[in-house]
């Protein structure tokens, strides 16, 4: 039987082939590299299904994902990914003295065979990353043909890395080209039009209008207003750039937004999907200065219970713009003294003190109402069944020199409570624009859809629940809430931060999607387009629905200066509110059905491929970070906590540096980790030698000569944060197991994960212990690529001879 597929659509290797994501069937284990049929990661393949008694042999190895899997070869190429590849010189080859010669070079994806090309320069840039596009594949040859499309830079230089993972990523960020910035109005001579006056609703003097965003945030996408009116009446206000005023349809800067599609943002930097005179300035809804606006404004009663609700073009000039920290000590009750210095409106001023502290209060009375309403919204959804997620995001602390690797920190970003308001407040705008434009376009608005997760993709949060004596149930997303609510342990709160990580990795993709092109396949959770004219039923509103914030209808509306899909929705919006005011048919001028779809699919992925590339450079960052600190211990050695176990090893998780990544226990040769050793001058090296794994579903027992040592599911853990470099890749990290327990987590203070002190006082205590009994090193395999240390040296050891002698006793 044969089926369609798309190779590595799901980029999980595992030990007996590749996964192919198949259109309507699923996944499908393609094994063996002989299987593979020269087809390439992303390829459009036809594969021959296997029997299933042989697919029932195979299980599953994709990490997390649970359920069976077809078996399938594959017969034939369909569709190849045209694309262009990241590659390196082998580093290691015979100098070709100018010659023009056929070479392989190395991808950058470990997914993608081995490329051979014709050039002359393979001296000249053999310490280069270069750019390579494959041209044929001959069933003869063992490599694909290729040719040499440009050189990138220097392997190891900021800009040439950055500029990989942009290429690995699908992204393109040219600089705007003159005929696009020529269409744009000049900065400096721009005002307000008397037309776009007389049309708009001007809250320039009737509304306190302010953002709140991060420090040094330059394109402010949206502000927020409250007033208090009679009869106990509260009005809430979210007000957003009008980007579609500047940007027309058909227009060069509409072609390159849909193309771009979103901004991206990099651990050092941004790449634009607008250009600066818009995104920094005239869409940017700056403090002082006239905006335009689409607005979204709702009047509530005492119990924050929406009244009425009204959407159109503003004209605002926002009077405050605030950062995040600012915010909260506002709400936190900060004395004016404390923080006008941080407010640059007031900065300036020649104010008494006496209309200081009324200004100041009169935000405050914002801030704090705003607060109060987001709370209560927050709270309904939770009630609804919205499920909260989190993650271990840091910040990276650059130095002043740019594009070099001068990192001087990597910061645990800091959660605080304005962070909830503001984001229940864009939620809400999203939830009544997706409802308002879907009443009047219900075949063809743009909304955006949360599918429920496969139950199957919970077994692992489950199983480390279980650890704990936690029962996480999954049947609906109301009982993964509640559950993640009560899993709490109130000595060692990583435990339920890692749950809600683990909660995370379940969900599937939300995707953009066009309400006429919801097939039923769509209710599996498969992020899979149907563009084509086949499917134009407009679905049923469960499948609309957003899983994780438990809302029947929702869209992007709030962030059209950094997504194109958000401008889409502000031209639908504004066409459903000029019908509904002058009677004309605005819709018509709307992308039907199809061509939305297509826009949707293209939305889809390049924002997932943003994603990646913000991903793949912070851990980037990460490694440049301790590779410059690989030598002071002190920063290097860290607490981490067991998520994973694996055939080999387990996964750990840095609170500290946000940092994730595999503990081996076994190398290559079959040699097993004993604790690392410390020595006098704080480096550490870990030692393996021969002995044994005991892998089972929950823990991990190793035997070592020196002993045996077991890691569980959520233990805690002493590392060592190292990294490996590679010629042909980038440099990733790599943790080395120091010790296998800190403290008892019913003593373990927070300090202990996120300070130098904490850390500090681990090693200390390895190192304290080691200098009481120094042993001789013994003889190791000289297969072992690690550095040998005498595997009795760890303090672990000790502690387990002890417990050895103890059980002994008891015996």
């Amino acid at each position: 039987m044969l089926a369609v597929v798309v190779l590595g659509k799901r980029p999980k290797l595992c030990s007996r082939g590749r996964w192919g994501e198949g259109e309507g069937r699923g996944k499908v284990l393609i094994v063996g590299p002989m299987a593979r049929n020269r087809a390439i990661h992303n390829d459009r393949v036809a594969i021959l299904l296997l029997p299933k008694s042989e697919a029932s042999n195979v299980g599953d190895h994709g990490e997390g994902e649970g359920g069976s899997v077809a078996l399938g070869a594959v017969v034939g190429v369909l569709e190849r990914e045209r694309r262009k590849y990241v590659a390196t010189f082998e580093e290691k080859a015979e100098e070709s003295r100018g010659k023009t010669e056929r070479v392989l070079v190395l991808p950058y994806d470990t997914r993608i065979p081995k490329i051979r090309i014709g050039t002359r320069q393979a001296d000249l840039l053999r310490s280069h990353r270069i750019v390579v596009q494959i041209d044929t594949w001959s069933s003869a040859s063992q490599y694909p043909d290729g040719h040499f499309v440009r050189n990138i830079g220097p392997i190891g230089d900021v800009e040439t890395e950055t500029a990989v993972i942009m290429i690995e990523h699908g992204l393109s960020f040219p600089t705007f080209s003159r005929d696009l910035l020529n269409e744009l109005p000049e900065r400096e001579r721009w005002e307000v039009e008397v037309e776009e006056e007389e049309k708009r609703r001007d809250l320039r003097e009737t509304h306190l209008v302010f953002s709140i965003d991060p420090q040094g945030c330059e394109d402010v996408d949206d502000t927020l207003s409250v007033r208090h009116l009679k009869k106990g009446v509260t009005e809430l206000g979210v007000h957003i750039a009008d980007v579609s005023h500047f940007v027309r349809p058909g227009s060069l800067t509409d072609a390159e937004a849909q193309r771009r599609s979103t901004s991206v943002y990099l651990a050092d930097r941004r790449h634009d999907m607008l250009p600066p005179v818009l995104s920094a300035h005239l869409c940017s809804l700056l403090s002082g200065v006239d905006r335009y606006a689409v607005s979204v404004v709702w009047k509530m009663d005492q119990n924050y219970d929406v009244k009425s609700v009204w959407f159109g073009r503003t004209l605002i000039r926002s009077r405050y713009k605030l950062s995040y920290e600012v915010a909260q000590q506002l709400c936190d009750g900060a004395a004016a003294s404390d923080i006008r210095g941080d407010i640059p409106e007031l900065l300036n001023l020649d104010l008494s003190q006496q209309e200081l502290e009324k200004r100041l209060e009169e935000l405050r009375g914002a801030v704090k109402t705003l607060s109060e309403i987001a709370h209560c919204l927050k709270q309904r959804r939770g009630e609804d069944g919205a499920v909260y997620l989190d993650s271990f995001e840091v910040k990276v602390v650059m130095g002043e020199e740019k594009g070099t690797a001068n990192i001087e920190d990597l910061v645990p970003k800091q959660h605080l409570d304005v962070h909830d308001t503001i984001a229940e407040c864009m939620i809400f705008a999203n939830h009544w624009v997706a409802k308002k434009i879907h009443s009047s376009l219900p075949t063809s608005s743009l909304l955006r859809r949360h599918p429920p997760p496969s139950q199957t993709r919970f077994t692992h949060l489950r199983t480390c629940a279980g650890v704990r004596g936690f029962q996480i149930l999954t049947g609906s997303n109301k009982e993964l809430a509640e559950s993640l609510d009560n899993a709490v342990d109130p000595h060692d709160p990583e435990v339920n931060k890692i749950f809600r990580i683990l909660a995370t990795q379940a969900m599937s993709q939300a995707e953009y999607f066009s309400t006429g092109s919801v097939s039923s396949y769509h209710s599996t959770g498969s992020s899979v387009h149907s563009t084509g004219s086949s499917f134009h039923s407009t679905g049923s509103p469960d499948q609309f629905s957003h899983y994780g914030l438990a809302l029947d209808y929702y869209t992007h509306f709030t962030s059209p200066i950094r997504r194109y899909a958000d401008v889409i929705v502000h031209r639908q919006l504004l066409a459903v509110v000029e019908e509904e005011k002058r009677g004309e048919r605005e819709r018509e001028k709307l992308p039907g059905n199809v061509q939305l779809a297509e826009y949707c699919q293209h939305m889809n992925s390049t924002h997932r491929a943003a994603q990646l590339a913000q991903m793949a450079s912070t851990e980037m960052f990460q490694a440049l970070y301790f590779s410059n600190h690989e030598r002071e211990d002190e920063r290097c050695v860290c607490v981490g906590v067991v998520y994973a176990i694996l055939t080999k090893g387990v996964r750990v998780q840095i609170p500290r540096y946000g940092v994730k990544g595999v503990v081996y226990l076994e190398d290559k040769a079959g040699l097993v980790a004993q604790p690392a050793a410390v020595s006098e001058a704080g480096h550490c090296s870990v030692a393996f030698a021969s002995g044994h794994l005991k892998v089972e579903e929950t823990r991990v027992t190793v035997t070592h000569p020196a002993g045996q040592y077991t890691l569980t599911l959520l233990d805690h853990v002493t590392v060592r944060v190292g990294v490996e470099v590679s010629h042909a890749h980038g440099p990733s990290i790599r943790l080395y197991l120091m010790s296998c327990c800190t403290v008892d987590p019913r003593e373990r203070r927070s300090p202990l994960f996120t300070s130098d002190r904490g850390r500090k006082e681990v090693l200390a205590g390895v190192r304290d212990d080691l200098q009481s009994k120094p042993v001789e090193a013994p003889s190791l395999s000289s297969s072992s690529s690690f550095s040998q240390t005498p595997p009795q040296s760890s303090l672990y050891c000790l502690v387990q001879r002890l417990h050895n002698l103890s059980l002994q006793d008891a015996d």
